[in-house]
């Protein structure tokens, strides 16, 4: 999927150990004499072993790092893999469409799904088509349009959550940003089909709440979920973004502590080293999670769906640990 692998800061250790065994790898394929299979392997498993060390305990701005990674995987890498006979719709029919929400219609584990989600690119071209994965008014239309269509068909709805936030320029706000993100998450409680979200990297504030309203909310094991990024939580308590590491700690932003306050229902584990280093077999947890959940949900009829997810939410925040 990415070929060229990007570290993170805390990562240094890991990769000066891989990049000595690239090195003596490199200078054993140009026919150097000296055996160096035994010192290449020793250096792999070192590496493997500083980073099982380093994400087994994570802090709250690490994990935010690992979620912004670039080479995650994004929501279109995961309709490519998951979604067969996948039709993508464009526009909200009322002013035009938004990239940064991809959403349409396909088949998963050969049923019929609605798929939503934050698409926020993965080269600068892709970037800049996708407003880094920033939602407009019409991008939230274009949900709300998308689940009305599932829910007069009787079509489930998933939703992959990666966004830093809703765009906040001045045409958005012309256009109704905050009234466009209320009637989506309006549109995402009354539905009287199963929906299931799932924050892939960010769940950035009412840009993700707008389509991650669900029976079923998971979060995978390095994503973060909260109502602001650290750096403009650090901006307003503290006037200085360089904080951004203290707001990230004390606003319980993981999904560890996020699965503490039963803000979502389930931690979708990561390879070692994150996403990034394995998108494949983070992809198919994710399928295995989503479809346990749709499972869990099926034979319930709309006013059941629709009191599940009422439930789930207003209990919220009513018994905190």
């Amino acid at each position: 999927m990415r070929s060229i692998r990007s570290y993170l800061d805390f990562e240094k250790p890991v990769a000066e150990l891989e990049a000595k065994a690239d090195e003596l790898r490199a200078v054993q394929s140009d026919g150097g004499e000296v055996q160096v299979e035994e010192e290449i392997a020793r250096l792999r498993d070192k590496a493997a072993l500083t980073l099982k060390d380093l994400y087994e305990t994570l802090t709250p701005w690490q994990k935010t790092q690992v979620a912004r990674h670039p080479q995650r995987p994004h929501c279109l890498d995961y309709i490519s893999a998951l979604i067969t006979d996948f039709v993508a719709f464009a526009g909200d029919r009322k002013f035009g469409d938004d990239d940064a929400i991809v959403g349409g219609f396909g088949r998963f584990m050969g049923e019929s799904i609605c798929v939503i989600g934050h698409e926020k690119g993965s080269t600068t071209e892709s970037r800049l088509k996708h407003n880094f994965g920033m939602a407009r008014p019409e991008g939230y239309r274009k949900a709300v349009r998308l689940m009305e269509m599932a829910d007069r068909f009787g079509i489930p709805v998933l939703a992959l959550v990666d966004t830093a936030g809703a765009y906040p320029g001045i045409g958005a706000e012309e256009r109704g940003q905050a009234e466009a993100i209320a009637r989506s998450t309006e549109a995402c409680l009354n539905l009287g089909v199963p929906n299931v979200s799932i924050i892939l990297g960010e769940g950035g504030s009412g840009g993700a709440i707008a389509i991650a309203t669900a029976n079923k909310v998971l979060m995978l094991e390095h994503a973060i979920y909260s109502v602001i990024s650290p750096e403009g939580a650090a901006s307003i308590l503290w006037h200085d973004t360089t904080k951004a590491q203290e707001a990230a700690t004390n606003m319980k932003i993981t999904a560890q502590d996020l699965a503490r306050f039963s803000i979502i229902d389930e931690i979708v584990p990561e390879p070692v080293g994150g996403a990034h280093r394995d998108p494949d077999s983070t992809i198919a947890s994710v399928a295995a999670a989503a479809q346990k959940a749709f499972e869990e949900l099926k034979g319930l009829d709309a006013d059941a769906v629709r009191r599940h997810r009422w439930d789930k939410f207003l209990a919220i925040g009513r018994s905190l640990s």
